[in-house]
Order: C-alpha cells, then structure tokens, then sequence
C-alpha cells in the first residue's frame, strides 16, 4: 500500500506537464483532479512567461495567486484548487518546498 511517508518512484517523463500526469496516475487520483491540476501548473507556468517551474519558487506562487484572486477575481474555492494544484506539484512532481 502507498503511504504518504513512502518514496515516490523516480520519473520517467521529460516534460513538466507529463511528469505532473504520470505523478497523478501513481498516487490514483481521480482524472478530474488530473485535469484540474495540469490547467492550474500550465496556467502557472504562462503567467510566468514560460519558464520552466523549477526556476520559480514561493513568491512566483504567490504572484501568481494573488493575480487570481484580485485580477481574476476567483472564487475562494477556485483559489484553493489552484493552490493544492501548485502544491502538489511542487512536493511530489519536482521534490521541493515552496
């Protein structure tokens, strides 16, 4: 059974985007949620001019979620999504804090 605390297998995928799926497709989390977070770390990645995430860390997050918040003007909720969205990927697709 996967735990939490378990080690995560390295990834096989080059791509960002790709990696984010396949990490999302070995934790079982449902497609929805897959879809959901491949737009949030895409519209992250945009916002930011296209640099590669792992060159951008915790206050290019909270740039870009305050651009949501009150440029956008998104729903609590929707702010919340894009943020587990950011965070997940962060922890487990590139192995880094924010």
């Amino acid at each position: 059974m996967k735990t939490a605390t378990a080690p995560l297998p390295p990834l096989r995928s080059v791509k960002v985007l790709d990696q984010l799926r396949e990490r999302i497709r070995y934790l079982h989390y449902s497609l929805r949620t897959e879809q959901a977070y491949v737009h949030w770390v895409r519209a992250f990645i945009r916002f930011h001019g296209v640099r590669h995430p792992a060159t951008l860390g915790s206050s290019e997050v909270e740039a870009f979620l305050s651009w949501l918040a009150n440029e956008r003007k998104v729903s609590v909720s929707t702010h919340r999504q894009a943020l587990a969205a950011l965070l997940f990927f962060y922890g487990k697709v590139l192995c880094t804090d924010l």
